[in-house]
């Protein structure tokens, strides 16, 4: 399983896609959260925080994560040479897991140049270290869980496809179901008092949960418990061929 870390860590390094998604995603917080004057810069919101960043990140992840994760299953069943994998001695979940822990790899490999932000902040403020460390901590947690949930779900959609731009478009769609998605049919106030129940199926309120800085174990197995539900899946998906 190493082995096919390794290998997929070096694809995706060696590979457009994977540097575009690291350096799209620190450009893109960058100039929203230092250069252009919208209510996501830090400079004009005259609180020495990053909530800005943890609110415009899963929207920008909402669409980076899918793009690195289209092409995990799906190019190599356009290509072939899935079948060159299966004869490897892997097990599926082996498959499965060196491919997800690259992805998340990948994705803490963009999140950890932000620390700059937390530093830049940290020394901003007034006086210097005045600011909700355990909040911004916690929202570093969750955001690294909402994009591991969201690497799993990609995972799955490659699987279930051979074509990269459908694996992409139902990624999308399910990421952003699942983080937005139940929170809309809350909103519409339908189900009486099952909505609330129904709030707590999508990823914005447990992410907004451990943003708040208290990292509560209920959050975190909702999100092992999503990573768990799609990795499955997928194997299950992979699983089929010998049917």
């Amino acid at each position: 399983m190493y082995a096919l870390f390794k290998k997929e860590i070096s694809n995706f390094l060696n590979s457009l896609i994977g540097i575009m998604v690291i350096v799209v995603f620190l450009l893109i917080t960058g100039l929203f959260l230092w250069v252009f004057q919208n209510d996501f810069n830090i400079m004009t919101f005259g609180y020495a925080n990053l909530d800005s960043l943890f609110i415009l990140a899963p929207w920008v992840f909402l669409f980076l994560v899918p793009a690195v994760t289209m092409r995990s299953f799906a190019e190599e069943k356009r290509t072939g040479t899935i079948e060159m994998l299966f004869t490897k001695p892997l097990s599926d979940w082996q498959i499965v897991l060196g491919k997800y822990f690259a992805g998340v790899a990948l994705v803490l490999l963009a999140l950890l140049p932000t620390l700059i932000y937390f530093f830049s902040v940290y020394r901003l403020s007034m006086p210097v270290g005045n600011v909700d460390s355990g909040g911004i901590w916690g929202s570093y947690i969750g955001l690294f869980f909402l994009s591991a949930s969201f690497v799993s779900i990609g995972l799955f959609c490659s699987s279930v496809t051979n074509n990269q731009i459908l694996a992409f478009l139902l990624s999308v769609f399910l990421c952003g179901f699942l983080y937005i998605g139940f929170d809309m049919i809350y909103s519409m106030a339908l189900f009486g008092k099952v909505d609330l129940f129904i709030q707590h199926l999508g990823i914005s309120s447990h992410y907004a949960s451990l943003s708040r800085g208290v990292v509560d174990t209920r959050d975190v197995l909702y999100f092992l418990s999503v990573i768990v539900l799609f990795l499955s899946m997928t194997k299950l998906v992979l699983s089929s061929r010998k049917w």
